[in-house]
């Protein structure tokens, strides 16, 4: 969507297809972080921004068999707004899409599933898409799959996925939130069970993490004994952890780190998920997912609207972006190996939280570093190109 409004922001005709009438989806992230936040700024789209309903997180935290420590302030990043954004995805896509309706060359196609690539002597020419009246071909310039971790737009174009690995799944469930609740850490550890807590005003949105592959294992155990070891990690849901009385109410998220070799082909470009698929660890995903897409259009916007060879441009996004995605992706893996899966196997007791974890809660000054990786990422994109048209009413 950020993809598709800045290109038409720039005079590209865009056409962003999206398979569901809607963009209510619980597996959407909700942290819109500080980068972002500070490309809106750029866009002078920020003050409309933060008028939605929304939570601001200035510095985050986790609980630790009981003990609280905190290791990531994000009050003293340069950016305009020195906090994360806790807002429901599909409000921040709903604000795009409508930011991108107001330029006479974006086309929004919901209920329109792209469903293979059209090619033509080697070159993506196109993209074959359904919907209620039946199948047709949208051709373009360029194709860009934003379409996740499991592509069909990269799978139709052979490319080539190296997987990096990952030791957990998440359960993905909501738990009604009471008036007198305390604030939730985003990450409670206790005991082997490791849940997250997002904070969606009537209800909490809860991720339990459990070791990749043994959640038929979990099931056949019963609901019971998902709900003990939710109130193992946070005693205070225990007056409420029935809510989740079915299986019918947990969803199941598989965990993929991974990236492609080669992100294009002529007439094809794979971005966000699509071509690196992060870990929930940080929640990031969005984050190098946007800047993706800005990268993308500094890159594109000229040859396109000039009908240039789009090769070189591919290419250098390519290049411009696999060194963050690498970087962040080798953070992700350390922590899932050296902190999460001694854990949730079994074979690691913490009975207090990690020495670097308590170095950044003693030390307030330590915590602008991982404050920076999360709330910036690795190489910061901005908007390089200009509004096309006057002020769009």
């Amino acid at each position: 969507m950020m993809l598709g409004v800045l290109l038409a922001r720039a005079g590209v005709d865009v056409t962003v297809i999206e398979k569901y009438p809607d963009f209510f989806r619980d597996f959407r992230g909700d942290t819109i972080h500080p980068s972002t936040l500070e490309l809106l700024y750029e866009l002078g789209w920020l003050d409309d921004f933060l008028k939605l309903p929304h939570d601001q997180l200035g510095h985050v935290g986790a609980r630790i068999n009981g003990e609280y420590v905190e290791v990531g302030d994000f009050t003293r990043l340069p950016t305009h707004c020195k906090f994360v954004a806790l807002m429901p995805q599909w409000d921040f896509l709903n604000f795009l899409a409508e930011r991108g309706k107001r330029y006479p060359t974006f086309r929004l196609l919901m209920k329109t599933d792209g469903t293979d690539i059209v090619v033509q002597n080697g070159l993506v020419t196109g993209v074959i898409a359904s919907d209620d009246d039946g199948s047709a071909t949208i051709e373009a310039k360029l194709v860009v799959g934003t379409d996740g971790r499991h592509s069909t737009m990269r799978e139709r174009a052979g490319m080539t996925v190296e997987n990096l690995g990952a030791p957990m799944d998440v359960l993905w469930m909501r738990i009604t939130k009471h008036a007198g609740d305390p604030v939730q850490p985003l990450g409670s550890m206790r005991d082997g069970r490791i849940l997250v807590t997002i904070d969606r005003n009537e209800y909490w949105q809860c991720a339990f993490l459990i070791p990749k592959g043994t959640f038929d294992q979990l099931k056949a155990s019963g609901i019971e004994a998902l709900q003990r070891d939710i109130v193992d990690a946070v005693p205070q849901l225990e007056d409420r952890v029935k809510e989740i009385d079915d299986w019918s109410k947990v969803s199941l998220l598989e965990v993929r780190v991974d990236r492609l070799e080669t992100w294009y082909r002529p007439g094809l470009l794979c971005i966000g998920d699509a071509a690196h698929a992060m870990s929930p660890i940080g929640g990031v995903g969005i984050n190098l997912a946007i800047q993706d897409a800005v990268a993308a259009v500094n890159a594109l916007a000229a040859p396109l609207l000039a009908g240039d060879d789009l090769g070189p441009a591919l290419e250098h996004i390519q290049a411009r972006r696999m060194f963050p995605t690498k970087v962040t992706q080798a953070f992700q893996v350390f922590v899932q190996e050296h902190a999460i899966s001694p854990v949730i196997a079994g074979t690691a007791t913490i009975e207090r939280p990690p020495l670097a974890m308590r170095l950044l809660d003693e030390f307030p000054r330590l915590r602008g570093l991982p404050a920076r990786l999360i709330g910036m990422g690795v190489r910061p994109e901005h908007v390089q190109t200009s509004d096309a048209f006057t002020s769009p009413s």
